[in-house]
């Protein structure tokens, strides 16, 4: 074979080979952006879940503080639990 006809072989198998992997790059980082897109969401949701809750848990305890009793503050609380959970499930 020419010497130079193995050349251009050879820049079209790499070229070829150049766009595959480009184009796989590119779909596995945007799966990923979007995979990482999802953990950003769920973080937040997770932070605002714990800071509802933390301010469940403070008013139970100016509840105790306050006397209320504390078999009525805990009934309460779960009570506030469980309409705040029954609230997200349906939106």
């Amino acid at each position: 074979m020419d010497e130079f006809l193995k050349m251009d072989i050879f820049f079209v198998v790499t070229t070829v080979a150049v766009i595959v992997l480009s184009f796989f790059t590119v779909f596995v980082l945007w799966r990923l952006e979007r995979i990482l897109r999802n953990i950003e969401h769920i973080s937040g949701q997770v932070t605002l879940e714990s800071d509802s809750v933390r301010k469940d848990i403070a008013g139970m305890r100016d509840e105790i503080r306050r006397g209320r009793g504390r078999l009525k503050s805990l009934f309460g609380f779960l009570g506030k639990f469980a309409k705040r959970t029954a609230k997200k499930s349906k939106s």
